[in-house]
């Protein structure tokens, strides 16, 4: 009678296990694999730190005459990045240490992203386009493009 109970304990938990790993298996969702989501590309800054969205960004990186600030970014992907801020430049008058800084509400538009020289895993933006909303920096035009550095 020892050996039936104990086969019969043996024959419960083998059915308990394998109905636990049915169970387990069956309840788990498929598993498929997916491609992994493109790198987002960098914005670059004056001491070569990669930034995404940020609400600040030096233009003038000799003397800080022309930055912006308060940005608002509504887009950030490999086509492109947008974003609504100030432009605050220097007027420089009479001369750039005494001159006063001037905001312009301006649209940033990135674009252009390419594989960054100093760490070519990482793609980064490498042209700026800038819309002033109404009026602009004496010497600038409504829209201006700029080159961004590698």
């Amino acid at each position: 009678m020892r050996g039936s109970v104990m086969g019969t304990a043996v024959t419960l938990a083998a059915g308990a296990l394998l109905t636990a790993a049915m169970t387990t298996a069956s309840a788990s969702p498929p598993t498929t694999p997916h491609k992994a989501d493109p790198p987002r590309p960098v914005l670059v800054d004056c001491t070569w730190h990669q930034n995404v969205r940020p609400a600040d960004f030096i233009l003038a990186c000799g003397d800080g005459n022309s930055r912006l600030i308060g940005l608002h970014w509504s887009q950030w992907s490999p086509d492109g990045a947008t974003a609504t801020g100030v432009n605050m430049v220097n007027d420089c008058k009479p001369y750039c240490a005494a001159g006063r800084f001037h905001g312009y509400p301006v649209t940033v538009r990135l674009d252009e992203a390419k594989p960054w020289k100093k760490d070519p895993g990482v793609q980064h933006y490498t042209r700026m386009t800038l819309t002033y909303a109404h009026d602009h920096p004496e010497g600038f035009q409504q829209v201006m493009t700029y080159p961004l550095w590698d």
